[in-house]
């Protein structure tokens, strides 16, 4: 008897072009970082594998075509929509049994909904996940999607592509939305990190980015080490998720490591959401130390994008109870930011937010002496770049609040560079953004706040909400004074990045482009 091979349906996943802002002089004002990691992609292809499609990267955010596709006015200046990348038009729309779509944030909406426009000239299912997706999946469908994944775990999306390409789904659909208006409920228990399928060496490597100049560390892997969260904060999209807080075990971990390090990484992103949180079960500080050490002997650097909660690096563990102890962790935070000018942390992001006033709607930030006390044994540990986060435009936001949170915030620099002369210290002041589904946007609507609804303006840097006392380009200008509380060596070539923000007033893209079409 003769067997006949059966061709694995292709599927191609889509990582859209980057969304930009520019002015009349050229000047971008949005985060513009291209080449960064491709941590989402990186978990997808392998489980899509696993589950017996055959899944490719299409990375459309890789390539120096530029094409305007609108404008805003902002701040005073119009602003020319432009994406970045590869040519949305020269994609052929059937060159591949099914397409997946990507779209975590609502800064990248307007782009992606052109790919999906573009690809529905095929005739082909189109798949689209992400955050932005899961919170406002209409926008997709309209633009020409088949389905709207609302599982963030991968749990849905063999049963999913099963379905949409004429098979019989292998397990119950759930968690999807589709054009015709049918919908089903997620009741599949999510997947953990532990559950998804290893990537091959040659996925590692195409989903590498590139981050020049911190320390030398040029290839970036990615690692996601964990999903969901144990915060709830008000401004976060993680909550309405639905995952539950989910975690891998250090042995899994180290493999992933282990790939990245063959695929070429030097330097490795830890995306989770909110990895100290496994500090919270038993044995889950070792896990930490284990993750973090093991990294070391493999020969691979840790970095934190989404940041680390410093009150998770306290005795305490970050537990909100009037009897916590804040005192700092010194192992876990030497095994967490430590750099031997080898490996260890090359570069931490801080998560500071709002260290002195408007603290109510973020629990999981510490006093602010205790604060200061955990920032100075991070520096102590020898990381060379602290990239420290704040959040503006708090509906109570004002003048003297904001010259006191930079008066703050200036001495503690000052007490930072006493302990290590040489740190890089860059503060990067983010904008509220109304993130769809989220109690804040909802509160800044119902207070009139909001000033803009054009999703392209949904970034870190265009501030899009009024304050009761500031508009929002009274707290676009404070952004631009906040990040301009940095330190650095002379020898230190500073960046723009995907961590450091915007520095002074804008940044350009890390390649030089042509506006308008090429």
């Amino acid at each position: 008897m003769t067997l006949i091979a059966t061709k694995r349906p292709t599927i191609g996943l889509i990582e859209v072009p980057a969304t930009g802002l520019y002015d009349a002089e050229g000047k971008n004002w949005t985060s513009l970082y291209r080449h960064r990691s491709l941590i989402s992609k990186q978990v997808l292809i392998p489980d899509l594998q696993a589950g017996g499609f055959d899944a490719q990267l299409v990375n459309l955010r890789d390539d120096n075509y530029s094409e305007e596709f609108g404008e805003v006015f902002w701040k005073g200046m119009t602003l020319r929509k432009t994406y970045v990348g590869g040519n949305i038009s020269a994609l052929d729309p059937e060159a591949f049994d099914a397409w997946g779509v990507t779209v975590n944030f609502s800064q990248d909406r307007q782009v992606t909904c052109m790919v999906i426009a573009h690809l529905a000239k095929g005739n082909r299912p189109i798949v689209v996940g992400g955050s932005d997706a899961l919170a406002e999946p209409h926008h997709y469908l309209k633009a020409g999607a088949t389905a709207v994944v609302q599982d963030k775990s991968g749990a849905a999306n063999w049963a999913l592509f099963d379905y949409v390409l004429g098979k019989t789904p292998r397990e119950e659909l759930t968690g999807v939305i589709f054009a015709d208006g049918k919908q089903y409920p997620r009741k599949t228990k999510a997947k953990s990190p532990e559950e998804w399928a290893l990537p091959s060496v040659d996925v590692a490597r195409d989903c590498l980015g590139m981050l020049p100049n911190v320390q030398g560390k040029a290839p970036v892997g990615s690692l996601v080490a964990d999903i969901g969260c144990d915060r709830t904060c008000d401004f976060c999209m993680t909550p309405t998720y639905g995952t539950g807080y989910r975690r891998m075990s250090p042995a899994t971990a180290l493999k992933w490591l282990a790939i990245q390090k063959e695929a070429g990484a030097v330097s490795i992103n830890i995306g989770s959401d909110q990895f100290l949180a496994r500090g919270l079960f038993p044995e889950g500080r070792e896990e930490i130390i284990k993750i973090t050490n093991g990294a070391r002997e493999i020969g691979v650097s840790l970095m934190w994008p989404n940041g680390l909660e410093l009150r998770k690096t306290t005795l305490g563990s970050g537990r909100n109870y009037d009897s916590t102890d804040l005192r700092p962790d010194e192992e876990l935070i030497e095994a967490l930011f430590g750099w031997d000018g080898r490996v260890g942390c090359p570069l931490a992001y801080i998560p500071a937010e709002r260290p002195v006033f408007g603290r109510e709607a973020y629990k999981k930030l510490l006093p602010w002496q205790e604060h200061c006390t955990l920032m100075k044994s991070v520096v102590r540990t020898g990381v060379p770049v602290v990239t420290y986060g704040i959040i503006i435009g708090l509906p109570d936001d004002d003048h003297d609040d904001l010259l006191r949170l930079e008066e703050a915030i200036s001495e503690l620099v000052d007490e930072l560079v006493e302990i290590n002369p040489q740190l890089e210290f860059q503060t990067s002041c983010y904008s509220i953004i109304p993130l769809p589904g989220t109690p804040q946007a909802q509160n800044l609507r119902k207070a009139g706040l909001l000033q803009f609804e054009d999703t392209c303006l949904w970034g870190v840097w265009t501030t899009t909400s009024n304050t009761h006392h500031l508009t929002y380009d009274q707290v676009s200008d404070w952004q631009i004074r906040l990040s301009n509380i940095r330190r650095a060596p002379a020898e230190f070539t500073n960046y723009n990045g995907e961590y450091s923000g915007m520095v002074s007033t804008a940044s350009s893209d890390d390649t030089k482009i042509v506006l308008g079409k090429s």
